[in-house]
């Protein structure tokens, strides 16, 4: 039987439920409640604003956008939302999912910790960011009722410390290739949680290069 939260039906596909059991066997409780609340928020948002999109798609790209932050899915070079990007391309393929959705998926997944983009693009690429900023950021908190954040959470808790347990979780999935957060808000991260980072500077990059002039 399907389930719904907050009026939002959860996808119920044989796809879909393979993503659930996938991240559910994969991530973290913290990781994987965090995702699942990222397609309701983006859901809801995308109801708020009366956006037509898929919401399967919209599923898989809320349910991966953190698997590159854990293992075996974490690169040793790329950024880890390319390596999520990845794994849900190479899951979609597997499924016979058309490359135009698979692109959506994968901007979606890719782009969601760039701020300023995402909103100009597809509605299951401005949904995934969407549900994003409000569930760790807290963004557009008060669009949504107390009702509507009240049964999000209780289906999927933030529980005591998500704020502090979500960086963890992004400092951990970063912290062994502090090259890749260079120009990106996870260079927040490890300046805050790793004492050893030295933060790359675009302007130093420039300034230093091989030119001349």
């Amino acid at each position: 039987m399907a389930t719904t939260i907050a009026g939002i039906k959860i996808p119920d596909s044989i796809m879909a439920r393979e993503a659930t059991d996938l991240v559910r066997d994969t991530e973290t409780d913290l990781l994987f409640h965090h995702s699942r609340r990222v397609f309701l928020f983006g859901a809801l948002t995308g109801e708020r604003k009366a956006l037509k999109y898929d919401p399967e798609l919209l599923y898989i790209g809320a349910m991966f956008h953190d698997m590159g932050l854990v293992e075996p899915y974490s690169s040793k070079d790329e950024r880890f939302e390319v390596d999520g990007a990845n794994a849900a391309r190479d899951f979609l393929l597997r499924h016979g999912i058309a490359e135009t959705d698979i692109e959506q998926v994968w901007d979606a997944i890719a782009l969601h910790t760039t701020p300023g983009i995402p909103k100009h693009k597809k509605p299951v690429v401005a949904l995934v960011t969407a549900g994003v900023e409000m569930d760790v950021l807290g963004l557009a908190y008060h669009d949504f009722t107390q009702e509507q954040r009240d049964q999000v959470t209780h289906a999927h808790p933030r529980g005591e410390g998500f704020k502090e347990g979500i960086i963890d979780a992004f400092a951990q999935g970063t912290i062994h290739k502090p090259e890749t957060t260079f120009g990106n808000v996870k260079a927040d991260v490890l300046a805050l949680k790793d004492p050893h980072y030295h933060r790359g500077n675009f302007c130093s990059i420039i300034l230093g290069s091989a030119w001349k002039q």
